[in-house]
Protein backbone atom coordinates (compact mmCIF):
# COMPACT_ATOMS: atom_id res chain seq x y z
CA UNK A 1 0.00 0.00 0.00
CA UNK A 2 1.35 3.06 -0.92
CA UNK A 3 0.76 6.19 1.35
CA UNK A 4 0.67 9.39 -0.09
CA UNK A 5 -0.76 13.13 1.11
CA UNK A 6 -4.49 13.95 0.04
CA UNK A 7 -6.70 16.71 -0.28
CA UNK A 8 -9.68 16.35 2.62
CA UNK A 9 -11.92 19.27 1.88
CA UNK A 10 -11.72 22.65 -0.48
CA UNK A 11 -13.49 24.53 2.82
CA UNK A 12 -12.69 23.33 6.42
CA UNK A 13 -12.06 24.62 9.40
CA UNK A 14 -8.72 22.38 10.10
CA UNK A 15 -7.12 20.87 7.52
CA UNK A 16 -4.65 17.74 8.44
CA UNK A 17 -2.58 15.16 6.18
CA UNK A 18 -4.96 12.58 5.13
CA UNK A 19 -3.20 9.52 3.69
CA UNK A 20 -4.21 5.94 2.01
CA UNK A 21 -4.13 3.74 -0.75
CA UNK A 22 -5.58 5.57 -4.25
CA UNK A 23 -8.92 3.08 -4.24
CA UNK A 24 -11.18 3.50 -7.43
CA UNK A 25 -13.06 0.64 -6.30
CA UNK A 26 -16.77 0.39 -5.47
CA UNK A 27 -17.82 0.38 -1.94
CA UNK A 28 -15.70 2.59 0.10
CA UNK A 29 -18.21 5.43 2.28
CA UNK A 30 -19.15 8.58 1.65
CA UNK A 31 -15.80 9.86 4.12
CA UNK A 32 -13.53 8.12 1.62
CA UNK A 33 -14.96 9.85 -1.11
CA UNK A 34 -12.90 12.90 -0.03
CA UNK A 35 -9.85 11.44 0.03
CA UNK A 36 -9.08 12.89 -3.53
CA UNK A 37 -6.21 11.25 -5.54
CA UNK A 38 -2.54 13.53 -5.06
CA UNK A 39 -2.26 16.52 -7.41
CA UNK A 40 0.41 15.42 -9.83
CA UNK A 41 3.69 17.11 -10.08
CA UNK A 42 6.16 17.88 -12.68
CA UNK A 43 9.26 16.78 -12.86
CA UNK A 44 10.33 20.54 -12.69
CA UNK A 45 7.44 21.18 -9.93
CA UNK A 46 9.22 17.46 -8.05
CA UNK A 47 13.05 18.81 -8.22
CA UNK A 48 12.03 22.53 -7.03
CA UNK A 49 10.41 20.80 -3.95
CA UNK A 50 13.36 18.71 -3.27
CA UNK A 51 15.60 21.33 -3.03
CA UNK A 52 13.46 22.73 -0.69
CA UNK A 53 13.61 19.71 1.04
CA UNK A 54 17.26 19.94 0.83
CA UNK A 55 17.66 23.52 2.65
CA UNK A 56 14.83 22.16 5.33
CA UNK A 57 17.50 19.13 6.10
CA UNK A 58 19.99 22.04 6.12
CA UNK A 59 18.40 23.66 8.71
CA UNK A 60 17.78 20.41 11.24
CA UNK A 61 20.69 19.31 10.31
CA UNK A 62 22.29 22.37 12.66
CA UNK A 63 20.05 22.19 15.32
CA UNK A 64 21.18 20.60 18.23
CA UNK A 65 18.64 18.88 19.88
CA UNK A 66 17.17 15.53 18.96
CA UNK A 67 13.19 16.50 18.45
CA UNK A 68 11.51 19.46 16.66
CA UNK A 69 8.06 20.49 16.53
CA UNK A 70 7.55 20.87 12.27
CA UNK A 71 4.84 22.09 10.79
CA UNK A 72 3.74 22.49 7.24
CA UNK A 73 1.40 24.27 5.20
CA UNK A 74 -1.46 22.44 3.78
CA UNK A 75 -4.82 23.41 2.02
CA UNK A 76 -5.22 27.29 1.41
CA UNK A 77 -7.08 28.35 4.25
CA UNK A 78 -6.08 32.27 4.15
CA UNK A 79 -9.97 33.12 4.64
CA UNK A 80 -9.51 31.67 8.63
CA UNK A 81 -6.37 33.43 8.65
CA UNK A 82 -4.47 30.37 8.94
CA UNK A 83 -1.27 29.42 7.34
CA UNK A 84 0.00 25.97 8.90
CA UNK A 85 -2.83 23.17 9.50
CA UNK A 86 -0.85 20.50 9.56
CA UNK A 87 2.05 19.24 12.61
CA UNK A 88 4.31 16.63 13.52
CA UNK A 89 6.85 15.36 16.03
CA UNK A 90 10.53 15.22 13.70
CA UNK A 91 13.04 13.14 15.51
CA UNK A 92 16.84 12.42 14.33
CA UNK A 93 18.02 9.13 14.45
CA UNK A 94 21.50 7.94 15.38
CA UNK A 95 22.61 8.08 11.66
CA UNK A 96 21.48 11.84 11.78
CA UNK A 97 17.92 11.40 9.95
CA UNK A 98 15.24 13.61 10.69
CA UNK A 99 11.45 11.73 10.45
CA UNK A 100 8.60 13.36 10.97
CA UNK A 101 6.01 11.22 12.81
CA UNK A 102 2.58 12.13 12.50
CA UNK A 103 -0.95 10.99 12.89
CA UNK A 104 -3.05 10.62 9.29
CA UNK A 105 -6.28 9.55 8.21
CA UNK A 106 -5.85 6.21 6.00
CA UNK A 107 -8.73 6.33 3.71
CA UNK A 108 -9.02 3.00 2.55
CA UNK A 109 -9.05 1.37 6.64
CA UNK A 110 -11.38 4.42 7.69
CA UNK A 111 -9.88 4.92 10.40
CA UNK A 112 -6.56 7.40 11.71
CA UNK A 113 -2.95 6.20 12.07
CA UNK A 114 0.66 6.69 13.07
CA UNK A 115 2.75 7.99 10.20
CA UNK A 116 6.63 8.21 9.96
CA UNK A 117 7.50 10.65 6.84
CA UNK A 118 10.71 11.24 5.48
CA UNK A 119 11.63 15.48 5.34
CA UNK A 120 11.07 15.48 1.44
CA UNK A 121 8.25 13.57 1.78
CA UNK A 122 6.43 15.59 4.21
CA UNK A 123 7.54 18.53 2.01
CA UNK A 124 5.81 16.90 -1.15
CA UNK A 125 2.52 16.98 1.15
CA UNK A 126 2.29 20.52 0.46
CA UNK A 127 -0.42 21.14 -1.70
CA UNK A 128 0.54 24.12 -3.57
CA UNK A 129 3.62 23.16 -5.41
CA UNK A 130 4.07 26.71 -6.53
CA UNK A 131 4.33 28.10 -2.64
CA UNK A 132 4.88 26.06 0.44
CA UNK A 133 5.91 27.20 3.92
CA UNK A 134 7.97 25.28 6.66
CA UNK A 135 8.05 26.11 10.15
CA UNK A 136 10.35 24.77 12.78
CA UNK A 137 10.33 25.63 16.60
CA UNK A 138 13.57 24.66 18.12
CA UNK A 139 13.23 22.99 21.84
CA UNK A 140 15.75 22.81 24.89
CA UNK A 141 17.69 19.46 24.42
CA UNK A 142 16.50 18.09 27.65
CA UNK A 143 12.65 19.02 26.89
CA UNK A 144 13.81 17.77 23.30
CA UNK A 145 15.19 13.89 24.34
CA UNK A 146 11.81 13.32 26.49
CA UNK A 147 9.61 14.66 23.26
CA UNK A 148 11.31 11.90 21.43
CA UNK A 149 11.86 9.45 23.50
CA UNK A 150 7.67 9.67 24.12
CA UNK A 151 6.95 10.14 20.51
CA UNK A 152 8.56 6.98 19.76
CA UNK A 153 7.23 4.83 22.66
CA UNK A 154 4.74 3.01 20.88
CA UNK A 155 2.26 1.92 23.69
CA UNK A 156 1.88 5.76 24.63
CA UNK A 157 1.46 7.15 21.29
CA UNK A 158 -1.26 4.85 20.43
CA UNK A 159 -3.05 4.86 23.60
CA UNK A 160 -3.35 8.75 22.25
CA UNK A 161 -4.32 8.03 19.17
CA UNK A 162 -8.67 7.67 18.89
CA UNK A 163 -10.30 5.68 17.42
CA UNK A 164 -12.62 8.50 15.23
CA UNK A 165 -11.11 11.03 13.29
CA UNK A 166 -12.41 14.86 12.91
CA UNK A 167 -10.71 17.53 11.08
CA UNK A 168 -11.95 20.54 13.35
CA UNK A 169 -11.78 18.25 16.39
CA UNK A 170 -12.53 20.19 19.88
CA UNK A 171 -9.07 20.81 21.44
CA UNK A 172 -10.47 19.08 24.96
CA UNK A 173 -12.61 16.57 23.25
CA UNK A 174 -11.65 12.45 23.96
CA UNK A 175 -14.80 11.69 21.15
CA UNK A 176 -12.49 12.87 18.30
CA UNK A 177 -8.82 13.89 17.60
CA UNK A 178 -7.25 15.69 14.76
CA UNK A 179 -3.57 15.80 14.05
CA UNK A 180 -2.53 18.41 15.64
CA UNK A 181 -4.57 17.71 18.76
CA UNK A 182 -2.27 14.28 18.83
CA UNK A 183 0.98 16.66 18.68
CA UNK A 184 -0.43 18.17 21.61
CA UNK A 185 -1.71 15.37 24.16
CA UNK A 186 1.96 13.69 22.90
CA UNK A 187 4.00 16.65 24.15
CA UNK A 188 1.61 16.48 27.43
CA UNK A 189 2.49 12.69 27.73
CA UNK A 190 6.17 13.60 27.20
CA UNK A 191 6.42 16.18 29.41
CA UNK A 192 4.05 15.75 32.11
CA UNK A 193 5.59 12.16 32.52
CA UNK A 194 2.36 10.29 32.15
CA UNK A 195 2.12 6.67 32.47
CA UNK A 196 0.97 4.67 29.91
CA UNK A 197 -2.79 3.44 30.72
CA UNK A 198 -6.41 3.62 29.61
CA UNK A 199 -6.77 6.95 30.49
CA UNK A 200 -3.79 8.75 28.97
CA UNK A 201 -5.67 11.16 27.35
CA UNK A 202 -8.25 12.55 29.48
CA UNK A 203 -4.96 12.95 32.11
CA UNK A 204 -2.66 14.42 28.98
CA UNK A 205 -5.63 16.86 28.23
CA UNK A 206 -6.30 17.46 32.24
CA UNK A 207 -1.91 18.21 32.00
CA UNK A 208 -2.87 21.33 29.13
CA UNK A 209 -5.46 22.60 31.11
CA UNK A 210 -3.16 23.15 34.09
CA UNK A 211 -0.28 24.23 32.05
CA UNK A 212 -2.39 26.96 30.68
CA UNK A 213 -2.90 25.62 27.32
CA UNK A 214 -5.83 27.64 25.51
CA UNK A 215 -6.11 27.66 21.90
CA UNK A 216 -7.42 30.95 20.64
CA UNK A 217 -11.02 29.76 18.89
CA UNK A 218 -11.25 29.80 15.18
CA UNK A 219 -13.96 31.83 13.79
CA UNK A 220 -15.73 30.27 10.81
CA UNK A 221 -17.26 33.42 9.00
CA UNK A 222 -20.49 31.18 7.26
CA UNK A 223 -23.64 29.76 8.72
CA UNK A 224 -23.23 27.60 5.71
CA UNK A 225 -20.08 26.17 6.95
CA UNK A 226 -21.51 25.29 10.06
CA UNK A 227 -24.74 23.64 8.53
CA UNK A 228 -22.42 22.06 5.88
CA UNK A 229 -20.13 20.16 8.80
CA UNK A 230 -23.03 17.68 9.86
CA UNK A 231 -23.14 16.48 6.65
CA UNK A 232 -19.23 16.42 5.39
CA UNK A 233 -17.69 13.19 6.44
CA UNK A 234 -14.35 13.72 8.78
CA UNK A 235 -15.96 16.92 10.60
CA UNK A 236 -18.13 17.27 13.25
CA UNK A 237 -19.77 19.94 15.56
CA UNK A 238 -21.34 17.71 18.24
CA UNK A 239 -17.82 17.91 20.50
CA UNK A 240 -17.89 21.33 20.96
CA UNK A 241 -18.89 23.13 23.28
CA UNK A 242 -22.79 24.55 22.31
CA UNK A 243 -22.13 28.45 23.54
CA UNK A 244 -18.94 27.80 21.13
CA UNK A 245 -20.78 26.56 18.04
CA UNK A 246 -23.48 29.08 18.27
CA UNK A 247 -20.94 31.91 18.51
CA UNK A 248 -19.01 30.02 15.53
CA UNK A 249 -15.76 30.27 17.23
CA UNK A 250 -14.54 26.53 17.14
CA UNK A 251 -11.61 25.73 19.57
CA UNK A 252 -9.34 23.49 17.60
CA UNK A 253 -5.51 22.32 18.08
CA UNK A 254 -3.66 24.16 14.98
CA UNK A 255 -0.07 24.47 14.60
CA UNK A 256 -0.15 28.06 15.54
CA UNK A 257 -1.90 27.32 18.79
CA UNK A 258 0.95 24.46 20.01
CA UNK A 259 3.85 26.89 18.89
CA UNK A 260 2.18 29.28 21.03
CA UNK A 261 2.04 26.72 23.90
CA UNK A 262 5.92 25.87 22.91
CA UNK A 263 6.99 29.77 22.88
CA UNK A 264 5.19 30.34 26.85
CA UNK A 265 6.68 27.26 28.23
CA UNK A 266 10.15 27.78 27.03
CA UNK A 267 10.75 31.54 26.91
CA UNK A 268 13.45 32.07 24.69
CA UNK A 269 12.66 29.26 22.05
CA UNK A 270 14.12 29.64 18.87
CA UNK A 271 11.50 29.48 15.53
CA UNK A 272 12.76 28.88 11.75
CA UNK A 273 10.39 29.50 9.02
CA UNK A 274 11.18 28.40 5.68
CA UNK A 275 9.04 28.69 2.22
CA UNK A 276 9.48 28.57 -1.37
CA UNK A 277 7.79 30.28 -4.30
CA UNK A 278 9.26 27.82 -6.67
CA UNK A 279 11.83 30.03 -7.70
CA UNK A 280 13.89 31.33 -4.36
CA UNK A 281 13.72 29.78 -0.58
CA UNK A 282 13.48 32.16 1.90
CA UNK A 283 15.08 31.20 5.36
CA UNK A 284 13.92 33.61 8.28
CA UNK A 285 15.25 32.69 11.96
CA UNK A 286 12.91 34.72 14.24
CA UNK A 287 9.02 34.35 15.57
CA UNK A 288 7.93 36.98 13.65
CA UNK A 289 5.90 35.72 10.14
CA UNK A 290 7.42 36.02 6.56
CA UNK A 291 5.64 38.16 4.19
CA UNK A 292 2.64 36.59 2.72
CA UNK A 293 4.03 35.57 -0.78
CA UNK A 294 7.25 34.34 0.70
CA UNK A 295 8.99 37.94 0.41
CA UNK A 296 12.37 37.69 2.19
CA UNK A 297 12.98 40.41 4.83
CA UNK A 298 16.23 41.84 5.68
CA UNK A 299 18.88 39.78 6.93
CA UNK A 300 16.78 35.96 5.83
CA UNK A 301 18.53 33.77 3.49
CA UNK A 302 17.75 32.98 0.03
CA UNK A 303 18.95 30.02 -1.82
CA UNK A 304 17.47 29.92 -5.59
CA UNK A 305 16.01 26.88 -7.37
CA UNK A 306 17.09 27.18 -10.18
CA UNK A 307 21.31 27.55 -9.34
Amino acid sequence: MRLRPLLLLLLTVAAVTVAGAANAASGLSAASNFCDRAHQLSAGQQDRILRFAAVVREELAAINSSAVLISRSGLDLSRFHIRYSHAAIAWRDEDEVWTARQLYYACDEERPRIYDQGIAGFAMGIDNPSLGYISIVKLPSDSAQILRDASLDKARVLRLLAATYSANAYAYGLSYQNCNQWVMETLAAAWGGLADGEDLRERAQLWLRQAGYAPQPTAVDSHWLMFAAGFVPLLHLDDHPADDRFAMKLKISLPATVETFIQEKFPGTEHIEICHDGKRVVVHHGWSPIADGCIPGEGDRIVYLDE
